[in-house]
C-alpha cells in the first residue's frame, strides 16, 4: 500500500498518518497512538525505491509550505556578521502576515480575537519535520558533502533533505572558543572538527582527558536512520553518526530532528541542534526532559534520543552504552570547556559597557530589562537564562489540532530557556526553528507578551540582542 491510496481511501488522518508511517518504516499498518515504532516487513529495497519515488513531493510539499509562511530570501544585515566573520546576520521580519493585517493592527488585539478570526501568522506556529512520518536527524547540505568529503561517510537520506536556505541557518565551520585558553580566540583554524583532523588541531590545547573525550564525540555510532538495518534511510549501510554532525564544532549547523519526549509521532515536534556553547553555566539540559546533568544528557542522548526515544529500536540497531564513569565524564569534560563568542561590549557582569555601546544598543539594554519583559527569563548575570522552563501557552491565540504535512499542531508546553549569549550566529530560532531571523523573534514575542513595542522600540532591541 503506497502513501497516496491510504489518503483517498476515506480513513481519518490520524489512520493515514499511521498508514504512511508503516510504509515508512517498511512494516504493515499500526494504529496510530502506538508507543513504539513498527519493525519492518518489507525488503529494503522496496522501500527504498518508494522512498525516493516520494522524496520530490515531499520535498516540494514543504517547499510550498515554507514559502507560504515565510520570507526566504537573502537579505544580510550591513556590515553585522557571526562571530567567526565568514557569514552575514539576516536582516528584517520574514514571517508573513495575513493579508490586510499588520503587526500594529495585530497588536490591537487579544489572543481571543487573534484566535476566533485566525490572524495568528503561520510562521508563528510550530514547524513540521519535513517528512513528519519518518522524522528522523536530517542534515544540511554543507555538514553532508564535509563529511563526505573528509571521512568518506555518507548522512544523504534517499528520503528526505534539509529544506531550509543556507543564508539562514549558521555559519559553518563555526568558531571554537575555550573556557581554558580564552587567548587563543578561534581554535578551530577555520576548518570542521572531524574524526580525522581532530588531533592535528586540538594537541596541545587541551588534556588528554579532553581529547579522549572529543575523539568519542567525534567517533560514529549507530542511529535510528544511519545504521546497518534494513530499515536505515541512507543507501549504503552506515557507521551511524556523531555527536558533532548535529552540534558542528561544538555549534550548531541547524540539523533537526524530532523530540524524543513525545508519542504518537503525528505529534512529536520539529527539534533545531542548539548550541553546546556555554553549556557549563546550564542546569537542565534537553527541551522537554530537563535532565539535570551534562552526565546525563551526554549519556541519555546516545542510549535513546538517538533512536526517538525508543531503548528497544536502540538495542536492535546497535546503541552505543558509553561507560559512566570514564567515557560519559571524559566527553562531558570535553564539552564543559567549550565557551561562548566573546562579546566585547559586555561588562563583566554582562551589563553593556556604556563608553563602548551605541545610544541605540543602550536603549536596547533598558527595554531588555524592562518594558520587553526580557530579563525575566534571561537575565544577563545567569548567563542570560534563568534555569528553568516556562509556556508561552501559544495555544490561546490558534487553534491546536489541525493537520499539517503530516504534523498534529498540539500546545508546545513548558520549553526551556535558552541562553540568549552568542545569539546573532544561532538563526533559527526557537526550539523547532520555527522563526528565521532576529527580528522574527522580537515581532512574536512583542505579540505573544502583549508589550506593544513601538517600531524604534523593536529596532534598538534587536541592535542589543546583536551585541550579546
Amino acid at each position: 500500500m503506497n502513501r497516496k491510496f491510504a489518503l483517498c481511501a476515506g480513513t481519518t488522518a490520524a489512520t493515514a498518518f499511521a498508514v504512511a508511517l508503516a510504509v515508512d518504516a517498511g512494516a504493515d499498518p499500526l494504529p496510530p497512538d502506538t508507543t513504539y515504532r513498527p519493525l519492518p516487513t518489507l525488503p529494503f529495497s522496496t522501500v527504498r525505491q518508494h522512498d525516493e519515488a516520494m522524496k520530490p513531493e515531499v520535498m516540494e510539499r514543504q517547499r510550498a509550505l515554507l514559502n507560504q509562511r515565510y520570507d526566504l530570501s537573502d537579505r544580510p544585515i550591513p556590515g553585522v556578521m557571526m562571530s567567526g566573520g565568514r557569514k552575514a546576520v539576516q536582516a528584517g521580519v520574514r514571517v508573513k502576515l495575513p493579508q490586510g493585517a499588520t503587526w500594529e493592527s495585530l497588536a490591537e488585539l487579544s489572543p481571543q480575537e487573534i484566535r476566533e478570526r485566525g490572524l495568528l501568522p503561520d510562521g508563528f506556529k510550530p514547524l513540521p519535520h519535513v517528512k513528519q512520518t519518518a522524522g528522523g536527524q536530517i542534515f544540511p547540505q554543507q555538514q553532508i558533502d564535509t563529511i563526505q568529503q573528509m571521512e568518506q561517510r555518507d548522512l544523504r537520506r534517499f528520503d528526505a533533505d534539509f529544506d531550509l536556505p543556507a543564508h539562514l541557518t549558521p555559519e559553518f565551520p563555526p568558531p571554537i572558543f575555550l573556557t581554558t585558553r580564552p587567548e587563543l580566540g578561534d581554535v578551530s583554524r577555520g576548518q570542521l572538527l572531524t574524526i580525522r583532523n581532530f588531533y592535528e588541531i586540538m594537541n596541545g590545547i587541551v588534556t588528554p582527558v579532553q581529547m579522549e573525550g572529543l575523539r568519542l564525540l567525534l567517533t560514529p555510532f549507530p542511529q535510528e536512520e544511519f545504521n546497518q538495518t534494513e530499515d536505515r534511510k541512507v543507501a549504503q549501510q552506515s557507521l551511524g553518526v556523531t555527536c558533532l554532525d548535529c552540534h558542528s564544532n561544538f555549534h550548531s549547523n541547524a540539523a533537526f530532528h524530532l523530540t524524543p519526549d513525545l508519542r504518537p509521532q503525528a505529534v512529536r515536534f520539529r527539534l533545531d541542534t542548539p548550541s553546546l556553547r556555554g553549556v557549563f553555566a546550564q542546569q537542565i539540559h534537553g527541551s522537554k526532559r530537563s535532565l539535570r546533568s551534562l552526565e546525563d544528557f551526554t549519556e541519555f542522548e546516545q542510549r535513546t534520543a538517538y533512536f526517538n526515544g525508543d531503548h528497544v529500536s536502540a538495542t536492535r540497531k546497535g546503541v552505543h552504552l558509553p561507560d559512566r564513569a570514564n567515557q560519559v565524564a571524559m566527553m562531558a569534560q570535553m564539552q564543559n570547556i567549550i565557551d561562548f563568542p566573546p562579546a566585547p561590549k559586555l561588562d563583566p557582569g554582562g551589563a553593556l559597557n556604556p563608553a563602548l555601546a551605541t545610544q541605540q544598543e543602550l536603549e536596547g539594554e533598558a527595554l531588555f530589562m524592562g518594558k520587553g519583559r526580557c530579563a525575566e527569563c534571561h537575565l544577563p548575570q545567569t548567563a542570560f537564562m534563568d534555569q528553568t522552563m516556562h509556556d508561552l501557552k501559544l495555544e490561546r491565540f490558534y487553534k491546536t489540532g489541525a493537520t499539517v504535512n503530516d504534523f498534529i499542531a498540539i500546545p508546545d508546553g513548558p520549553i526551556k530557556t535558552f541562553t540568549l549569549r552568542g545569539i546573532k550566529d544561532t538563526p533559527p530560532y526557537m526550539h523547532d526553528g520555527r522563526l528565521m531571523t532576529l527580528a522574527d523573534t522580537v515581532e512574536f514575542f512583542n505579540l505573544i507578551l502583549g508589550l506593544k513595542l513601538t517600531q524604534q522600540e523593536k529596532d534598538a532591541l534587536l541592535a542589543y540582542l546583536l551585541v550579546l
